[in-house]
């Protein structure tokens, strides 16, 4: 004699497990946080779909071929020659011989630049993208933004060779700080991207017009962080004071400099002002995320 499962407990089963029933349904719904065991349990279980989709991108964007990969590394660094030439003659330092460290300098961040600034643009559109994988498939649509970002980090490994031949022209030091902060900086930039990223990739589902701005913000961007300039040189200036607080990059790619090119470890405050802007635009971008991602199948 069989035994019938209770409907109430059926039923509760079904909620708890949202992505592994038979049947979905999308509705508008209020404003709210899904149960955040449940979801980031889903997450990790997911996390070869975000691997895959990752890949796919990649492949779609021919990044795994040898001249795709060639590219990721001769856009930035013409770009890097022609801000290296450009600064120069502003300075009237022109003809005055090749400056290795300058050059360093601009290849290292224009490279860490590019990572957070593809990885952000492309998590903008994770969503929109996968339109009709969202209609059909219930999974964590977080998963989208973050293989954005993990397509963006592989993205930015082609350029680390090239870099340290810099480094090597430059006559950088190779020490602790080279090895230990920097590779702690360029996660804390990652998990501020990952933040931003399922920022905008939730605002564009209702702003379509978001990817079109995107870019000019972040030629502002650039130009107002420690890429073209260290924050060394600015240290104690009054431009300095108003970045500071006000400008995430500044601290993030600031720290990373001044650990991968100087060998120092960032003051104190750097360390902190850094540390606080990747969490926090994790913890508010994942939640802003999470709580309208049910919204996203009825929008799209």
């Amino acid at each position: 004699m069989s035994t019938a499962t209770p409907r109430s407990e059926s039923s509760a089963s079904a909620a708890d497990d949202s992505y592994t029933s038979v049947y979905h349904l999308y509705e508008p719904h209020k404003v709210g946080l899904p149960k955040l065991g449940v979801y980031f349990k889903e997450l990790w279980k997911r996390r070869e779909f975000a691997a895959e989709s990752s890949k796919a991108g990649m492949r779609g964007a021919n990044s795994m071929t040898f001249f795709g990969q060639a590219w990721l590394v001769i856009n930035p660094l013409l770009l890097a020659l022609v801000y290296y030439f450009l600064l120069n003659v502003v300075s009237g330092k022109i003809g005055q011989g090749f400056d290795a460290q300058q050059m360093a300098h601009i290849t290292g961040g224009l490279f860490v630049f590019y990572f957070f600034q593809g990885a952000v643009g492309t998590g903008a559109g994770s969503v929109v993208g996968a339109g009709k994988l969202i209609l059909n498939t219930a999974f964590p649509r977080l998963l989208l933004p973050l293989a954005a970002v993990r397509t963006g980090f592989y993205r930015f490994l082609p350029t680390v060779p090239v870099y340290i031949v810099f480094h090597i022209l430059a006559g950088n030091p190779w020490n602790v700080a080279t090895f230990v902060a920097a590779p702690i900086f360029l996660l804390f930039i990652t998990i501020f991207a990952a933040g931003l990223a399922a920022v905008f990739a939730a605002l564009q589902v209702y702003f379509r017009d978001t990817s079109s701005f995107l870019p000019y913000v972040m030629r502002i961007w650039l130009y107002t962080s420690p890429v073209l300039w260290t924050i060394d040189a600015l240290r104690g200036h009054r431009f300095a004071e108003i970045l500071a607080p006000f400008n995430p990059l500044y601290a993030l790619i600031g720290g990373y400099g001044e650990a991968l090119q100087r060998g120092v470890f960032p003051s104190l405050s750097v360390w902190l002002i850094a540390a606080a802007w990747a969490f926090g635009a994790a913890l508010v971008g994942f939640g802003f995320f999470m709580s309208r991602e049910r919204d996203f199948a009825v929008r799209l």
